[in-house]
């Protein structure tokens, strides 16, 4: 979950064009001027994005302990605002005579900054009573991998206010902290690391029933659903034989609730339209992307195939990044197409991109 916010803010710096006249020929002055207001605000979104993965993906580790303890020799300040400093003076923000500076510092930057608590995540079921294994088949491999002191790391889902600023979540340890890995040919294909417990969070406390997830991993929600006495049955859609035979040779044997799981080797999409209706799911949890950048089109594409298990309440990982992309891709043809600035804040909300993501939808430029 490094560079996935990058790539869909751009999509809205398109709406900057020329002949914006045309896309405003339905708005009023006034409503013109909060769309242009709005404009801003997405390019500001758009500027903190792509700082913040440039450094994320370079230069995660510049901030070590030794020039913590450097910035904060009497140890006075709070840990998170001597970061927040740091991070400022890397980004070369010049907070005290560039207001734009000053207003990416103070209202993206700062609030997206959290000391974290390592205790907090090891303390988790899953890391308590899971033992991964050092192996390696094939191309395949099960290992662990490591956040250094005060590396810093996107670690949930993106924040989207009702202004529609979104700025990413970037948190750090001030102690090292490991985490299972399974490597595909040298190149991590999934970890159990804290973004991982945080983006799944909100699904883990709403499924109850007999629940149906699409895409295996590590097993981690798998293993979570288990511990609910809420869930009667957990069916673990994956496709890879080879992820299945891990998973059930190294990990299945450690659930305290095995007898709940049912692993089918089928492909997502062909058996939630072919197999799915006939179960009576209710819940699924979709997570089959390893990011954002790979992951809208499923989205979209898993979306249309709801239609299909009325009785089923669908759950998506990462559903705000993902909602993001679709809202900065359709941006242009809402303001085109809107009546009044409400109606365009309508349209771009979660439970209208959600209705429409559900449906036949096509926007010219999404297909280009």
């Amino acid at each position: 979950m490094v560079v996935k916010f990058c790539l869909f803010f751009n999509f809205a710096t398109r709406f900057h064009k020329e002949n914006d006249g045309f896309m405003y020929q339905n708005l009023c002055p006034d409503d013109i001027e909060k769309v242009q207001d709005l404009t801003k605000r997405i390019q500001r979104n758009n500027d903190f994005a792509w700082m913040l993965c440039d450094y994320l993906n370079n230069n995660s580790c510049f901030i070590t302990k030794e020039l913590m303890e450097s910035a904060n020799s009497d140890f006075a300040l709070p840990e998170e605002t001597v970061y927040f400093a740091l991070l400022t003076g890397l980004f070369d923000l010049d907070i005290e005579n560039n207001e734009q500076d000053k207003q990416l510092a103070n209202e993206y930057l700062r609030p997206s900054v959290k000391k974290l608590d390592t205790k907090f995540y090891l303390e988790n079921p899953y890391y308590r009573s899971i033992q991964i294994p050092e192996i390696k088949f094939g191309h395949w491999a099960l290992t662990y991998q490591k956040y250094k002191p005060y590396e810093a790391f996107i670690y949930k889902d993106i924040v989207v206010e009702s202004d529609f600023k979104e700025f990413p979540c970037i948190g750090f340890f001030n102690e090292e902290f490991r985490f299972p890995t399974v490597m595909e040919n040298g190149h991590e294909w999934m970890s159990i690391k804290p973004s991982e417990l945080e983006t799944s969070q909100l699904a883990i406390d709403a499924i109850e029933g007999n629940v149906v997830t699409f895409g295996l991993g590590l097993g981690y929600f798998t293993y979570m659903a288990t511990l609910k006495e809420r869930v009667k049955s957990i069916t673990v859609v994956e496709r890879d034989k080879e992820v299945i035979r891990l998973f059930e040779r190294h990990i299945l044997p450690q659930f305290q609730h095995k007898e709940k799981v049912e692993i089918i080797s089928a492909d997502a999409f062909e058996y939630a339209k072919e197999q799915m209706p006939n179960r009576n799911f209710d819940y699924a949890f979709v997570d089959l992307w390893h990011d954002v950048s790979d992951g809208l089109d499923m989205y979209l594409r898993m979306k249309k195939l709801e239609q299909f298990s009325h009785q089923t309440k669908f759950l998506y990982w990462v559903e705000k990044s993902l909602l993001s992309g679709f809202r900065w891709q359709i941006f242009d043809w809402v303001v085109e197409n809107a009546l009044s600035y409400d109606e365009i804040v309508r349209d771009l909300s979660n439970s209208v991109l959600q209705k429409l993501a559900a449906t036949e939808f096509r926007v010219l430029h999404m297909e280009q």
